[in-house]
């Protein structure tokens, strides 16, 4: 069973960057999808964006395209999620997650995920 340790939340002002990382204790399957999510207390988890766990697709939630920007490391067994001009609204526990088969839009389809990191953004 995979784990996933998500790591690099933490409390910054807006406008400011933080970069999310999400350790696999073992690679998976070349088109596993690896996707972040968020979400706010009270609301439903969010989809943030998405990759293949080969790295040749990448998806994202459209209102965040141009800010954010998933990345992996193969030889790492690592996923990024670089957050560039954080906004208030980005604050949340994001929680990365993988998808062995499935539609990676929807947080139903994923298998294994994290416990989660908190994001904070100050005004």
């Amino acid at each position: 069973q995979v784990q996933l340790v998500e790591s690099g939340g933490g409390l910054v002002q807006a406008g400011e960057s933080l970069r999310l990382s999400c350790s696999a204790s073992e690679p998976t399957f070349d088109d596993a999808y690896v996707a972040w999510f968020r979400q706010v207390p009270g609301k439903e988890r969010q989809f943030v964006a998405a990759t293949t766990w080969l790295g040749d697709r990448t998806y994202y939630q459209n209102s965040l395209k141009g800010r954010f920007t998933i990345s992996r490391d193969g030889a790492k067994n690592i996923v990024y999620l670089q957050m560039n001009d954080l906004k208030p609204e980005d604050t949340a526990v994001y929680y990365c997650a993988i998808s062995l088969s499935g539609n990676y839009y929807y947080s139903g389809s994923y298998d294994y995920w994290g416990q989660g990191t908190q994001v904070t953004v100050s005004s």
